[in-house]
């Protein structure tokens, strides 16, 4: 069922809670960002969410709205612990850069120097290919037990039982499967659980006291309860093994404010060198010398030329977005506890209210062709008539017909648009990329383009992030 079908019976109240803090004394901003994530939740329908807001690496805004908790009404607050889903990733891979840094692993070394014998379609993968998602390896299989528990060694043969999609760098296809490779790795490069690993060298030195490993079995003061929608109806976070909260994919407890800390210290040296940061956040470049807008565990983006730094995640019952928009040393990051929720949506909307710079703003349109066949494009669609031949072979074969169908579907929902803004211009690997503000009537999207030099489409993509 759609996510925002009917409204069932039950509505969740919007329990405000905030941090006080004078240095933000933006009343008629507060009150703007108030108004917003009550409604935002309103129509996604989330039980609860957590916010913070932090310049020059200082909180300014951070507040709790709705129920960390709806069986026993306990109200959202900063201090509440939400789970990390794959925004996890990046502290993997600060780990791993921590081992890099001292000598004990190499980026574009093979893999099996460090896990020891694998399968023959495995052989090539180096660590920056894990890193980058580029290695080929998917994610969980769908027959895949994830009430089963497993040993660190059952699951990566496990994993190593998977045949990838493709020869590393070929191309970037996300992989938690990756991921949950690298904690291995780092287990046995450093002798320490992963986890441990994080909280003796990250958590800890950075003052991170509620960030930690998921454990259902402990006592975790301010736990946010995990929630799904069920044939519109609210049910609780849908229940895996133990272990399988533990892998380093993305299974981390962590609060807005351990956050804020986190996203300060990302700014010096604390924890690795500047140049260490700056390979994290350089965009992976595949086989064919193209680049993909994804480093290692972040992924990159730009409003009005302003650079975006950011991850978002997902998993048993919550969503978690930052984002990190480096040159105005701003970030955003927000926690909601619900499966579907799309907290990267109202990070972003959240940032364009504190800074109206961040607002996606029309540019002249000197290519009115492009944008007519954007018109073409959501028509045919929305028809389920789309001509796959316009299409570079490779998206082809991902778009079609599956892909193209459910985004049909999307669009078909949504209407016609009533307004179609062209934002952005730029060329990237010999390609021309465009970006237009969708508005339709009830709804908007961002559409991003890219178009070969025949006028092939290299790269389509719908974000609902305003």
């Amino acid at each position: 069922m759609p996510r925002f079908a009917k409204r069932p019976a039950f509505v969740i109240a919007l329990v405000l809670l905030a941090i006080d803090l004078p240095c933000y004394g933006q009343n008629g901003t507060a009150n703007k960002i108030d108004d917003y994530v009550q409604a935002e939740m309103k129509r996604q329908r989330l039980p609860g969410v957590s916010l913070v807001i932090v310049k020059d690496g200082q909180i300014v805004f951070a507040k709790g709205y709705g129920y960390s908790n709806v069986e026993h009404q306990v109200p959202v607050k900063p201090e509440t612990i939400f789970q990390s889903g794959s925004v996890g990733k990046q502290f993997t891979a600060t780990a791993v850069m921590m081992l890099v840094e001292e000598g004990k692993v190499k980026l574009d070394e093979k893999i099996s120097t460090y896990l020891g014998d694998v399968p023959a379609t495995w052989q090539t993968i180096t660590v920056r290919h894990l890193l980058t998602h580029t290695s080929g390896l998917t994610d969980y299989p769908d027959d895949f037990d994830f009430r089963r528990d497993y040993t660190e060694e059952e699951l990566l043969k496990r994993a190593q039982a998977i045949k990838p999609d493709f020869a590393p760098g070929e191309k970037w296809q996300y992989s938690n499967i990756g991921y949950l490779t690298l904690g291995v790795l780092i287990h046995k490069v450093s002798g320490k659980f992963y986890g441990d690993f994080l909280q003796e060298r990250v958590f800890k030195p950075l003052g991170m006291t509620t960030t930690r490993i998921i454990s259902e079995a402990d006592i975790v003061p301010n736990r946010a309860a995990g929630y799904r929608y069920v044939k519109d109806e609210l049910k609780n976070q849908e229940w895996v093994s133990p272990t399988l909260n533990t892998t380093a994919d993305g299974a981390l407890y962590f609060t807005v404010l351990d956050m804020a800390k986190w996203d300060a210290a990302l700014y010096g040296e604390t924890l690795l060198k500047k140049t260490s940061l700056q390979q994290m956040w350089t965009p992976v470049r595949l086989n064919n010398n193209q680049t993909y807008d994804y480093g290692f565990g972040w992924s990159f983006s730009q409003i009005n030329g302003h650079r975006i730094i950011e991850h978002g995640g997902a998993w048993q019952g919550f969503t978690s977005h930052i984002a990190r928009y480096v040159d105005d040393k701003l970030t955003v990051v927000v926690l909601d506890n619900l499966q579907g929720g799309n907290a990267g949506k109202i990070a972003r909307h959240v940032a364009s209210i504190y800074n109206p710079e961040l607002v996606r703003k029309a540019i002249d349109d000197k290519e009115p062709q492009v944008t007519a066949l954007v018109k073409e494009l959501l028509q045919k669609l929305s028809a389920g008539t789309l001509d796959p031949n316009l299409f570079v072979p490779q998206l082809r074969a991902e778009l079609f017909p599956a892909r193209a169908e459910r985004v049909g579907r999307l669009l078909k929902s949504l209407g016609t648009p009533t307004k179609i803004e062209l934002t952005d211009r730029a060329e990237k690997d010999g390609n021309r990329v465009y970006g237009y503000q969708l508005t339709f009537p009830n709804n908007s999207r961002f559409l991003k383009l890219s178009l070969t030099g025949d006028n092939k489409i290299a790269e389509i993509s719908f974000i609902d992030d305003f």
